[in-house]
């Protein structure tokens, strides 16, 4: 069985341009926290994410412990069309990654 996503994509038309949004799961750790037992909870983030549009690069954000657990990112491309190929990818610190393509309807 193929190994669920981490990375939830929906888009919207507004007034002929393309609200994307993307929610990540991930813990988003920032090591400064203990669990239950008193423990510290090891540091784990996301360092980078990339939104690529019909492979072209058009965002990337370098990230850090102090984003809240599961991001959620909105952006707006002012020149898309239906069909068009977006992907999402991110890494964290823990040297884990993931990635969605995503086509726009």
């Amino acid at each position: 069985m193929a190994k669920r996503s981490s990375i939830k994509i929906r888009s919207k038309w507004l007034d002929g341009k393309l609200q994307l949004r993307t929610l990540i799961a991930h813990p988003m750790d920032n090591g400064r926290h203990k669990d239950a037992d008193g423990e510290i909870i090891p540091a784990h983030f996301i360092k980078n994410i990339t939104i690529q549009h019909n492979e072209s690069l058009i965002f990337t954000g370098l990230l850090s412990g102090s984003i809240s657990k599961d991001p959620f990112f909105t952006i707006m491309l002012k020149q898309a069309n239906s069909g068009d190929k977006i992907i999402i990818s991110w890494e964290d610190n823990q040297q884990l990654s993931d990635s969605k393509e995503y086509i726009l309807p």
